[in-house]
């Protein structure tokens, strides 16, 4: 059987707190969000601007409390109270993913989760 990529999970709707482009490159998210949408330290993300249509990839670096901090080149996409969707997947079987149910995080304006 073959696998597809499929949506693990999503925070939705975060207010972009800093955009830092000089720093190597990356998102600072909070860990308490990433964590709640099955996402991990050094997975590869999307991160689509609701405010501009940008749409990029990444990878997750640990943030501090309500953080989301665009990091490097990203920095370029996002603005500061930006809002954004950070978008992450992996691969299962497809009779896995017929049942998969993946985990999304809805953010209030300051960064916690509803």
């Amino acid at each position: 059987m073959a696998s597809i990529e499929i949506l693990r999970g999503k925070i939705h709707r975060a207010i972009v707190t800093d955009a830092n482009l000089n720093y190597e490159g990356s998102i600072s998210i909070d860990p308490k969000l990433y964590e709640a949408a099955g996402l991990m330290l050094n997975q590869k993300v999307d991160i689509v601007n609701i405010n501009n249509g940008e749409r990029i990839s990444t990878y997750i670096i640990k943030g501090g409390d309500g953080e989301i901090c665009l990091n490097g080149a990203a920095a370029r996409r996002a603005q500061k109270g930006d809002k954004v969707i950070i978008i992450g997947y992996h691969r299962l079987e497809e009779n896995e993913a017929l049942n998969y149910q993946p985990k999304i995080v809805m953010v209030n304006e300051h960064n916690v989760m509803l």
